[in-house]
């Protein structure tokens, strides 16, 4: 009896139970409030994605065809005509950018003295000549225009409307004037070792996938204005 006196007068301590649903109600009343807020935004996520997925495509080829393009007709770029007060006379007939003329004659003089006589073709030419030369030959020629667009720019997409493109032909050989067979000349061969001294460069080279080779025709890149002019045709390269 002692003993179970003792063991009734111990002070256990009742044990405690936790209802865990409680704290679960709790976290599913949260959720169920925020549950529309997080629909939205997780719907507006997947939307954005889905449409990046959709867009990039179709920004690849807006891009891809701004390059291959940039507002090209049969392969050749649009040049402004030049205004009559910035043209300079070097030759009868021939005019060419003021910017240039200087390096041109220059490029010319210091020819002469390593015995060589460049001839100068053709320099500037109006919209309107450049209309003339593409219609009539395409129609003499019987060509159609992508033809001629080969070997002639479409008038208002010609580098000589801009007064910075010379045509060159060598003095001793008149008959390679306008031909492939001027690159074979003495004219050429020094165009090629020196013309960049003087900044010009060849524009139509073998490489050229729009526009076949011409070996006669240069361009002046020797001020701002003309980097701008032909900064696109540079790029490309």
């Amino acid at each position: 009896m002692e003993q179970n006196k003792d063991i009734n007068q111990l002070d256990i301590p009742l044990a405690k139970r936790t209802y865990l649903y409680k704290s679960n109600s709790i976290f599913f009343k949260k959720l169920f409030i925020l549950s529309p807020f997080l629909f939205i935004l997780f719907s507006i996520t997947g939307f954005r994605m889905i449409r990046n997925i959709e867009l990039e495509p179709l920004n690849n080829r807006n891009v891809q065809a701004e390059r291959n393009h940039d507002h090209r007709i049969l392969g050749h770029l649009p040049y402004n005509e030049i205004p009559k007060n910035k043209l300079a006379l070097i030759e009868p007939n021939i005019e060419v950018h003021i910017d240039m003329r200087d390096s041109l004659l220059k490029m010319r003089e210091e020819a002469i003295k390593d015995g060589i006589y460049l001839v100068f073709l053709s320099g500037f030419r109006s919209i309107n000549l450049q209309n003339d030369i593409f219609y009539s030959l395409k129609s003499i020629r019987n060509q159609e225009a992508s033809e001629r667009a080969r070997v002639s720019a479409p008038p208002g997409y010609s580098e000589h409307s801009t007064g910075f493109a010379i045509d060159i032909g060598d003095g001793t050989q008149r008959e390679t004037d306008f031909e492939i067979e001027f690159e074979n000349t003495d004219a050429f061969r020094w165009l090629i070792k020196n013309a960049a001294k003087y900044h010009f460069k060849l524009s139509f080279n073998k490489n050229n996938k729009y526009i076949d080779y011409e070996p006669w025709h240069w361009r002046y890149e020797g001020s701002i204005e003309a980097l701008k002019i032909f900064e696109t045709s540079n790029r490309e390269l």
